[in-house]
């Protein structure tokens, strides 16, 4: 079967966001005061060939840990639709 996966790929809350400042910072000059923070990641879609749902899973954590984030700056959450 083909799973369709979503990888979403997000800074660490730890450390700063500098492309998120950036748009805090557009957003502020277009007159939008109200949002309080913005962070800015990356969301990453596979089809995956697999048996099951567990697999295809599996395999996209395997990716995301090996290639499609980096473990010390960004955290990753995988979810199979």
């Amino acid at each position: 079967m083909i799973f369709s996966v979503s990888i979403k790929v997000m800074p660490l809350k730890e450390l700063l966001d500098p492309q998120g400042k950036a748009v805090m910072g557009g957003l502020q000059n277009l007159g939008i005061k109200n949002v309080s923070d913005v962070r800015v990641g990356k969301n990453i879609s596979l089809q995956i060939e697999a048996a099951s749902a567990d697999e295809a899973k599996q395999v996209a954590e395997e990716a995301s840990k090996k290639l499609l984030s980096n473990a010390v700056m960004e955290y990753f959450e995988v979810s199979v639709n």
